[in-house]
Protein backbone atom coordinates (compact mmCIF):
# COMPACT_ATOMS: atom_id res chain seq x y z
CA UNK A 1 0.00 0.00 0.00
CA UNK A 2 0.96 3.35 -0.89
CA UNK A 3 2.20 5.58 1.91
CA UNK A 4 1.34 8.74 0.15
CA UNK A 5 -1.28 10.84 1.12
CA UNK A 6 -4.70 10.30 -0.56
CA UNK A 7 -5.60 12.46 -3.89
CA UNK A 8 -9.43 13.93 -3.75
CA UNK A 9 -9.59 17.28 -2.81
CA UNK A 10 -6.18 18.83 -4.18
CA UNK A 11 -6.80 17.66 -7.74
CA UNK A 12 -10.30 18.48 -7.68
CA UNK A 13 -12.00 15.78 -8.91
CA UNK A 14 -13.99 13.15 -6.55
CA UNK A 15 -13.81 9.55 -6.19
CA UNK A 16 -16.83 7.86 -5.00
CA UNK A 17 -16.79 4.09 -3.67
CA UNK A 18 -19.06 1.49 -4.69
CA UNK A 19 -19.61 -1.94 -3.18
CA UNK A 20 -22.83 -2.50 -3.78
CA UNK A 21 -25.33 -1.73 -6.92
CA UNK A 22 -23.08 1.19 -7.64
CA UNK A 23 -21.01 -1.39 -9.17
CA UNK A 24 -23.23 -2.38 -12.00
CA UNK A 25 -25.44 0.41 -12.26
CA UNK A 26 -23.73 4.01 -11.26
CA UNK A 27 -25.89 6.06 -13.05
CA UNK A 28 -23.26 9.38 -12.95
CA UNK A 29 -20.88 9.99 -15.34
CA UNK A 30 -17.33 8.84 -14.76
CA UNK A 31 -13.79 9.15 -16.16
CA UNK A 32 -12.22 6.18 -14.68
CA UNK A 33 -12.87 3.02 -12.37
CA UNK A 34 -10.37 1.29 -10.87
CA UNK A 35 -10.97 -1.71 -8.58
CA UNK A 36 -10.52 -1.08 -5.01
CA UNK A 37 -9.94 -2.20 -1.45
CA UNK A 38 -11.66 -0.38 1.83
CA UNK A 39 -10.42 -0.91 4.86
CA UNK A 40 -12.47 -0.90 8.01
CA UNK A 41 -15.93 -1.81 7.18
CA UNK A 42 -17.41 -4.75 5.29
CA UNK A 43 -20.01 -5.49 2.70
CA UNK A 44 -23.00 -6.61 4.50
CA UNK A 45 -26.58 -7.37 3.71
CA UNK A 46 -27.59 -5.23 6.76
CA UNK A 47 -30.19 -2.54 5.80
CA UNK A 48 -33.99 -3.39 5.47
CA UNK A 49 -34.90 -1.64 2.13
CA UNK A 50 -38.43 0.15 2.68
CA UNK A 51 -37.90 1.50 -0.94
CA UNK A 52 -35.65 1.03 -3.60
CA UNK A 53 -36.38 -3.00 -2.51
CA UNK A 54 -39.08 -3.49 -0.43
CA UNK A 55 -41.89 -1.77 1.60
CA UNK A 56 -42.65 -1.14 4.89
CA UNK A 57 -45.07 -3.62 5.07
CA UNK A 58 -42.78 -6.25 2.87
CA UNK A 59 -39.12 -5.18 3.44
CA UNK A 60 -36.66 -6.39 1.34
CA UNK A 61 -32.47 -6.53 2.45
CA UNK A 62 -29.95 -4.35 0.79
CA UNK A 63 -26.31 -3.78 1.21
CA UNK A 64 -24.67 -1.30 3.68
CA UNK A 65 -20.84 -0.84 4.35
CA UNK A 66 -20.80 -2.04 8.18
CA UNK A 67 -18.35 -1.77 10.76
CA UNK A 68 -14.96 -3.96 10.65
CA UNK A 69 -13.23 -6.11 7.96
CA UNK A 70 -12.30 -4.79 4.68
CA UNK A 71 -14.36 -4.05 1.73
CA UNK A 72 -13.24 -5.08 -2.16
CA UNK A 73 -15.16 -2.27 -4.99
CA UNK A 74 -14.85 0.29 -7.50
CA UNK A 75 -14.20 3.57 -7.39
CA UNK A 76 -15.30 5.97 -9.72
CA UNK A 77 -13.40 8.47 -10.36
CA UNK A 78 -15.91 11.83 -11.14
CA UNK A 79 -14.33 15.05 -13.10
CA UNK A 80 -14.19 17.90 -10.83
CA UNK A 81 -16.93 20.13 -12.91
CA UNK A 82 -19.56 17.53 -12.15
CA UNK A 83 -18.35 16.94 -8.21
CA UNK A 84 -21.55 18.81 -7.11
CA UNK A 85 -24.04 17.48 -9.43
CA UNK A 86 -22.80 13.64 -8.42
CA UNK A 87 -23.24 14.01 -4.91
CA UNK A 88 -26.95 15.69 -5.51
CA UNK A 89 -27.70 12.59 -7.44
CA UNK A 90 -26.26 9.76 -4.57
CA UNK A 91 -27.96 11.72 -2.23
CA UNK A 92 -31.51 11.23 -4.14
CA UNK A 93 -30.41 7.89 -4.98
CA UNK A 94 -28.66 6.29 -1.61
CA UNK A 95 -30.64 8.70 1.50
CA UNK A 96 -34.42 7.99 0.77
CA UNK A 97 -34.57 8.00 4.00
CA UNK A 98 -31.41 8.48 5.35
CA UNK A 99 -30.08 4.91 6.28
CA UNK A 100 -26.49 5.66 5.67
CA UNK A 101 -23.88 8.27 6.63
CA UNK A 102 -22.41 10.22 3.67
CA UNK A 103 -18.53 10.04 4.56
CA UNK A 104 -14.55 10.70 2.89
CA UNK A 105 -13.38 7.34 3.08
CA UNK A 106 -9.35 6.11 2.44
CA UNK A 107 -9.46 3.30 -0.65
CA UNK A 108 -6.81 1.33 -2.02
CA UNK A 109 -6.76 1.35 -5.64
CA UNK A 110 -5.39 -1.83 -7.49
CA UNK A 111 -3.82 -0.02 -10.42
CA UNK A 112 -0.56 -0.24 -11.04
CA UNK A 113 0.29 3.00 -8.39
CA UNK A 114 -1.46 1.22 -5.56
CA UNK A 115 -2.56 4.78 -4.99
CA UNK A 116 -4.42 5.87 -2.22
CA UNK A 117 -7.65 8.34 -2.58
CA UNK A 118 -10.13 9.67 -0.49
CA UNK A 119 -13.35 8.92 -1.88
CA UNK A 120 -17.43 9.30 -1.01
CA UNK A 121 -18.60 6.53 0.63
CA UNK A 122 -22.30 5.31 2.09
CA UNK A 123 -21.77 3.90 5.67
CA UNK A 124 -24.53 2.30 7.66
CA UNK A 125 -25.98 4.33 10.21
CA UNK A 126 -26.09 1.93 13.10
CA UNK A 127 -29.00 3.65 15.26
CA UNK A 128 -31.43 3.65 12.15
CA UNK A 129 -34.49 1.67 12.58
CA UNK A 130 -33.54 0.54 8.99
CA UNK A 131 -30.17 -1.79 10.41
CA UNK A 132 -30.85 -5.02 10.52
CA UNK A 133 -27.49 -6.22 12.23
CA UNK A 134 -26.44 -9.41 11.33
CA UNK A 135 -29.36 -12.02 10.09
CA UNK A 136 -29.19 -15.57 9.22
CA UNK A 137 -29.08 -16.48 5.85
CA UNK A 138 -32.47 -17.80 6.35
CA UNK A 139 -33.99 -14.77 7.26
CA UNK A 140 -32.21 -12.97 4.61
CA UNK A 141 -33.06 -15.38 1.84
CA UNK A 142 -36.84 -14.81 3.15
CA UNK A 143 -36.39 -11.01 2.71
CA UNK A 144 -34.53 -11.00 -0.21
CA UNK A 145 -37.73 -13.18 -1.83
CA UNK A 146 -40.24 -11.00 -0.48
CA UNK A 147 -38.74 -8.22 -1.35
CA UNK A 148 -39.87 -5.65 -4.28
CA UNK A 149 -39.60 -2.03 -4.38
CA UNK A 150 -39.82 1.15 -7.07
CA UNK A 151 -36.33 -0.18 -8.41
CA UNK A 152 -37.74 -3.79 -8.94
CA UNK A 153 -36.90 -6.94 -7.29
CA UNK A 154 -34.71 -8.09 -4.32
CA UNK A 155 -33.71 -10.76 -5.76
CA UNK A 156 -32.33 -9.24 -8.86
CA UNK A 157 -30.79 -6.77 -6.93
CA UNK A 158 -28.62 -9.69 -5.05
CA UNK A 159 -27.91 -11.57 -8.45
CA UNK A 160 -26.83 -8.45 -10.42
CA UNK A 161 -23.95 -7.38 -7.58
CA UNK A 162 -22.78 -11.08 -7.28
CA UNK A 163 -22.38 -11.02 -11.04
CA UNK A 164 -20.68 -7.44 -10.79
CA UNK A 165 -18.23 -9.33 -8.10
CA UNK A 166 -17.76 -12.27 -10.21
CA UNK A 167 -16.60 -10.22 -13.14
CA UNK A 168 -13.85 -8.69 -11.06
CA UNK A 169 -12.69 -11.51 -10.57
CA UNK A 170 -13.28 -12.69 -6.42
CA UNK A 171 -15.93 -13.67 -4.02
CA UNK A 172 -17.89 -12.53 -1.39
CA UNK A 173 -18.65 -15.82 0.46
CA UNK A 174 -21.87 -14.64 2.25
CA UNK A 175 -23.39 -13.13 -0.76
CA UNK A 176 -22.81 -16.16 -2.99
CA UNK A 177 -23.56 -18.74 -0.41
CA UNK A 178 -26.94 -16.73 -0.32
CA UNK A 179 -27.10 -16.26 -4.44
CA UNK A 180 -27.04 -20.04 -4.37
CA UNK A 181 -29.75 -20.62 -2.10
CA UNK A 182 -31.80 -17.66 -4.67
CA UNK A 183 -31.09 -19.89 -7.51
CA UNK A 184 -32.28 -22.94 -5.76
CA UNK A 185 -35.47 -20.83 -4.74
CA UNK A 186 -35.96 -19.94 -8.24
CA UNK A 187 -35.44 -23.08 -10.04
CA UNK A 188 -38.63 -24.94 -6.82
CA UNK A 189 -40.80 -21.95 -7.89
CA UNK A 190 -40.63 -22.63 -11.33
CA UNK A 191 -41.07 -26.25 -11.13
CA UNK A 192 -44.16 -25.87 -9.08
CA UNK A 193 -45.60 -23.28 -11.48
CA UNK A 194 -44.50 -26.22 -14.25
CA UNK A 195 -46.47 -29.25 -12.16
CA UNK A 196 -49.52 -26.51 -11.78
CA UNK A 197 -49.96 -25.94 -15.70
CA UNK A 198 -49.83 -29.75 -15.85
CA UNK A 199 -51.75 -30.74 -13.38
CA UNK A 200 -54.41 -27.76 -12.43
CA UNK A 201 -56.23 -29.51 -9.79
Amino acid sequence: MSANPPRSETDGDLWVFGYGSLMWKPGFEFLEQVPARLIGEHRALCVYSFDHRGTPEKPGLVLGLDRGGACRGIAFRVAARLRHDTIAYLRGREQTTNVYREVMRSVWLENAARERVSALAYVVDRGHVQYAGRLSLAEQQRLVLQGHGRSGNNRDYVLSTVASIEKQGFRDTQLHQLAAMLHDAGALHRDARAADRLDPG
